[in-house]
């Protein structure tokens, strides 16, 4: 059965897309979470406009994320924390900590999920966290922590 994607679904497709699926998947699947459609006649001008929205606002976001990659990488952004003898914090910088320095320091607005770290930051000094904020926008910040 043929049905168009309202939404990415992994393994299948992207919004947009007309996809050939098993008559389940799609009535048990696809239909009740609002992923799909039934694809007919007409659908198919429908589908290609919204893959014409989907490049176009991906395009923008890539834009909006060069944009903010270019204003944020070269910074040092300085987090003050609570630490003990030997460097080692009481607590520990996560990437909630980092996302709201960026705002307050650089006025870029980035979601935490963006940032891959791995464990939290344990010790003063500097330390590069990546963020990735689309799939070709990926970009260094670097964190300076230091005690309070």
């Amino acid at each position: 059965m043929k049905v168009v994607l309202r939404e990415n679904v992994d393994g299948l497709g992207r919004k947009g897309e007309i996809c050939d699926v098993a008559a389940g998947y799609f009535r048990n699947l696809l239909s009740p979470r609002g992923l799909a459609f039934k694809a007919t006649k007409g659908v198919e001008a429908q589908a290609e406009a919204m893959r014409r929205a989907a490049v176009l606002r991906a395009a923008k976001n890539r834009a909006e994320a060069a944009e903010i990659a270019a204003r944020v990488a070269p910074m040092v952004f300085t987090i003050g924390a609570l630490a003990g003898e030997g460097g080692r914090l009481f607590g520990s910088v996560n990437a909630a900590d980092i996302v709201e320095e960026v705002r307050v320091q650089a006025g870029a607005v980035i979601n935490r999920s963006a940032l891959v770290l791995a464990t939290p930051l344990k010790e003063l000094g500097l330390a590069t966290v990546i963020c990735k904020l689309e799939e070709d926008v990926e970009f260094p910040i670097t964190v300076e922590v230091v005690a309070k």
